[in-house]
């Protein structure tokens, strides 16, 4: 499918915008684990994932990771134009989670057409209140919940993602995207073993009781 399946408001712009962005568009491959976006230095453009997944994130000065929001086919990023938000004062690190196909949509050509569309600007403000939103949901998260709490609801989460109960995934990575040191995680993930939750071996997580899991996160 072409970029213009993608784009949910394609049909409202113009001829000449539709030109104007198919003209400028940059067809990236992103293998798993390259970072396409590092940063406020790095105004890389708008994001459009076609297939595959990115993972958003801020780095402590620590060398802390958190995970603020995951990316999938058909969403959109627009904190990787940060050089487009001036007001933006934390810098977020855009990486594939998986091989991904995406196309990027310079900064200047997107800015323009905004100034003139309603529609685009329109659907800018919703993508960056859902940005917000995420981010807000997430300080919530932190601040109100347990890590017990936290942790059941990332496995379950993330085997609705993947679709299988046995989770590919290390420590060290889940203490990323939670923004937990890995020995915590690893204290956590053994009590949910012991109490019939997880099964855990090398690199795998194994969900072996999502019931009690559910129980957990709305303890």
């Amino acid at each position: 499918m072409e970029f213009q399946n993608y784009f949910p408001i394609w049909n409202k712009l113009t001829p000449v915008q539709q030109n104007q962005i198919l003209g400028s568009l940059v067809i990236r491959k992103a293998e798993k684990g390259t970072v396409i976006h590092n940063g406020s230095m790095d105004c890389t453009g708008l994001l459009l994932v076609k297939s595959g997944q990115l993972r958003a994130y801020i780095l402590s000065e620590e060398g802390r990771e958190i995970t603020i929001y995951r990316l999938f086919e058909r969403d959109m990023c627009l904190f990787s134009a940060s050089c487009m938000m001036r007001s933006i004062q934390f810098d977020i690190t855009i990486a594939a989670e998986k091989d991904t196909d995406l196309w990027i949509i310079p900064v200047e050509v997107y800015q323009s057409i905004m100034a003139e569309s309603a529609p685009l600007a329109n659907y800018t403000n919703e993508i960056m209140a859902s940005r917000f939103s995420d981010v807000m949901w997430l300080i919530e998260q932190i601040m109100w919940k347990s890590l017990d709490r936290r942790i059941a609801a990332f496995l379950l989460e993330e085997a609705s993602i993947e679709g299988t109960d046995t989770l590919k995934i290390t420590h060290e990575i889940m203490a990323n995207h939670l923004g937990s040191p890995r020995e915590v995680i690893t204290r956590m993930l053994k009590y949910f073993q012991n109490e019939g939750m997880v099964r855990l071996s090398r690199g795998t997580i194994a969900i072996t009781d999502a019931e009690k899991l559910e129980e957990v996160c709305e303890a």
